[in-house]
Order: C-alpha cells, then sequence, then structure tokens
C-alpha cells in the first residue's frame, strides 16, 4: 500500500514536501492546546497502536490533528472531504512525517471515492468524519465491516444532520460523538471561525470593498452568525435570511434587517449561504440579482447554490479570477460565483484560524481517544461529547491564553444548590 497519491508531476516538484512541512510547522507552533492533549494521550498510551481513519479538509491544521494522533501512538490514515480543500503541499508534507495519506487537490469524484475506500482499507478502528461522507459510503458498501468499528467523530452540524436521519432509520451501525456539537466547537469554530475565515476567502477571491456594501447572510445559526457579525465589523449593511423565528428575532435583536430571499437578494451585493441546506438560491432568485452580485457558499456541500440553473441561465460563463467564475446573463447583468459553489472559507483560503483549529482539534483528540475506550459499552447512534472533554479543552484554552478563572466557594456552592 503506497503512502502518497499524488499526480506523478507533482511528487517530482521536490519543495512540495519542505514547502507543506514549513506550513505544518508554522500551525503547530500556534496550537499549544491540541499539543498538550497529544502529550496526554501519549502518557495514557490509550491510542497506543489504534487504527484511525480520518476524513478531513487536508491542508495545515488537520496535519497537525492527524501527527498529534500519530505520535500519541495511533496509526492514522487520511484522506480530504472536499476537493478544492486539499493543499497538496501539506499532503506531501505530512506523509513524510507517518500518517498514510491519500489525497490530492481537486480530485474527480471517482478519485475521491477511492481516496476514502484506501482510509478504509487500513480497516480503521475509529472514524473522523467531516459530512459524514466516510460512515456514510462505509454503510452503502461496505457493510461488513460497519462492525470493525468501535465508534466515530463527526465535525460538522450536515454531517450530524446526515447521520442523524441514518440513525433516524435504524442503520447507524456504531455511535458517533457529536463533536459539531460541544460548546468549546460550535461557540468558537462555528461562530469566530467561519466568521472570519468566510470572509477572507471572499477577499483574497475578489479584493473587493465590503465597506457600505449591502451583505445578505443565508441562516442565522452559529456559522451564519458568526459570518454576519464580521461583514459589520468590516462596515457593511446586512441582511439577514431565515426560516426559524426565533433566529430572525435573534438576528433583528443583533442589528440586522431580516427580509424574504426573493426580496433581500435584490439589492445584495454580497450573498453567503450558511444554511447546510439545498438551493436556497435558484432561477427565481438569479432572475433578480443586482448586475455585479458576488455569491458564496460557508455551508459544507456545495448544494445551496443551484450552480446547475446557474448554467443553464448564462449566455456566457468565464474565469474572472482564480477563485471566480462570471455568469453572463442574457439581459447583460454579471453575477460571480466563488469557488464553484463550494466552501468560500476553504476553497478560496485557508480555512478557520489555527488557533480556533487548535481548540476544536483538542476536542476532536479526546472525543475519538473517548470512542475508541468505550464504544462497545455505548448504544449506536449520535451521541454528545461528554462534559467533561469540553471542560478540560476549557481550561487547557484559558491556560495558553495565560487567562485564569476563579472557584466558588463553599458556602457559594451551597446556596446555589438549595431553593430555599
Amino acid at each position: 500500500m503506497t503512502t502518497d497519491r499524488w499526480r506523478p508531476s507533482r511528487i517530482r516538484d521536490g519543495g512540495l514536501a519542505a514547502a507543506g512541512a514549513a506550513k505544518i510547522t508554522w500551525a503547530r507552533t500556534h496550537m499549544p492546546v491540541l499539543a498538550a492533549v497529544s502529550r496526554d494521550l501519549a502518557a495514557r498510551g490509550t491510542l497506543r497502536g489504534v487504527p484511525i481513519g480520518i476524513c478531513l479538509h487536508l491542508e495545515a491544521k488537520t496535519a497537525c490533528l492527524a501527527l498529534a494522533l500519530h505520535e500519541a501512538g495511533a496509526h492514522v490514515a487520511i484522506t480530504g472531504s472536499n476537493p478544492l480543500s486539499t493543499q497538496d503541499d501539506v499532503c506531501a508534507g505530512l506523509a513524510g512525517m507517518g500518517p498514510r495519506v491519500y489525497a490530492w487537490h481537486d480530485p474527480t469524484p471517482a478519485e475521491t471515492e477511492s481516496f476514502l475506500e484506501d482510509v478504509l482499507d487500513t480497516h480503521p478502528r475509529v472514524l473522523l468524519d467531516d459530512g459524514a461522507d466516510a460512515v456514510a459510503l462505509l454503510h452503502s458498501r461496505r457493510p461488513e465491516q460497519v462492525r470493525e468499528i468501535a465508534g466515530a467523530t463527526e465535525e460538522t452540524t450536515t454531517g450530524l444532520h446526515r447521520l442523524r436521519a441514518m440513525a433516524a432509520e435504524g442503520v447507524l451501525g456504531f455511535p458517533v460523538i457529536a463533536v459539531n456539537d460541544a460548546k468549546m466547537k460550535y461557540l468558537f469554530d462555528n461562530r469566530y471561525g467561519t466568521g472570519q475565515s468566510a470572509w477572507e476567502g471572499v477577499l483574497r477571491a475578489t479584493n473587493l470593498l465590503v465597506a457600505g456594501k449591502e451583505v445578505l447572510v443565508f441562516g442565522y445559526g452559529w456559522c451564519g452568525r458568526g459570518v454576519a457579525r464580521r461583514a459589520q465589523g468590516l462596515g457593511a449593511h446586512v441582511t439577514v435570511c431565515e426560516v426559524d423565528p426565533i433566529a430572525a428575532n435573534e438576528a433583528v435583536l443583533d442589528g440586522c434587517a431580516v427580509l424574504p430571499a426573493l426580496e433581500a437578494v435584490a439589492r445584495a451585493d454580497f450573498v453567503v449561504t450558511c444554511t447546510g441546506n439545498r438551493r436556497v438560491l435558484g432561477r427565481e432568485h438569479f432572475d433578480r440579482c443586482k448586475d455585479g452580485i458576488v455569491l458564496a457558499n460557508a455551508g459544507h456541500f456545495d448544494v445551496e447554490i443551484a450552480v446547475d440553473e446557474l448554467v443553464a441561465l448564462a449566455v456566457e460563463r468565464r474565469r474572472a479570477r482564480p477563485s471566480v467564475e462570471t455568469f453572463q446573463l442574457p439581459d447583460g447583468r454579471a453575477i460571480h460565483l466563488l469557488a464553484e459553489g463550494r466552501l468560500v472559507n476553504l476553497a478560496a483560503g485557508d480555512g478557520h484560524p489555527v488557533e480556533i483549529m487548535d481548540i476544536s482539534f483538542a476536542v476532536q483528540a479526546l472525543a475519538l481517544e473517548y470512542a475508541a475506550a468505550h464504544g462497545a459499552e455505548l448504544e449506536h447512534g449520535v451521541l454528545p461529547v461528554p462534559d467533561r472533554i469540553d471542560l478540560d479543552v476549557a481550561r487547557l484554552r484559558l491556560r495558553a491564553a495565560g487567562a485564569a478563572i476563579d472557584e466558588l466557594s463553599a458556602a457559594q456552592r451551597d446556596y446555589m444548590a438549595r431553593w430555599r
């Protein structure tokens, strides 16, 4: 079995692995929480010899997680979860450091599936998934291998939707720990991480000014909150489209306008989708877009913007910049689509800030340890991250930040425990 899967022309680039290793080293320097967790895991020996399969955005921060698990004694095999977020230099660098790497940038759908099969061929005992792709493939193509899995973890909101659907149908064959639902994940990763990195992807792709522009955000979950807040910080006028009246009220109180999609899209300069649902933007919306609108997706899968309908509507399609496609409509209007409608923060940028993924991946590493140790005794289904993991990571993060908190006195604890 090979340890790398890149096009030969890229392998011959002698500087590729060195460049990737430098990126990984830079990220590791800024990930003290994950480093502390890795040291603790190595000391406990709980992952020593455990085969772990990973399907995740394969860039420098993910490489740090793979190395943390490898250095804790696990046998790690990894592939990418998005064709445009995988970085060849990081793959080359990581493959020289121990983990098995099956990935390259912009694979075909067949190659993507083949890479997942390669990871599953290593017979992992624990899976780390992003979008539930590995779990879904395992259940649909390799049902006999499902019983080999002690448990899995899931990184994303979208993946949890799929996994809960599987559990509701009674087909999910092992426990999955909902890392995305851990407080130390979604309160930071989804809000601050997506908020900053989505706009970094948009700005890197377009080099356009946001201040004074009209920004439309679809969805006001934790990711949508972060995207809207950062747009406000950049000086934009923000409108939100929602289907949940409670979330819509939150948006109003956070200073956003809230309007129906068909009305809101007609005034938007930038649109960012954050719903996790399909066809948030379709033909009826494209018909109302103003000339020069920029469309970006911050949801996991490339289903939120109906790109096929945009292609069918356009009379001309051209590449304006490396991550920008311009669609010329019959009436002369231009619609600019970023990163093919894929996850803009990773397809057009480097993803979440390093310090944010330090927190998320520390939760992931401890959740994988928990799944490996306790999977056999847990019920099959989507399960929460144990509170102690959230608290352990929170304390480690405070220590790394040089911050400290107070403790309740015995009298205060007693007071809080009484009802009169």
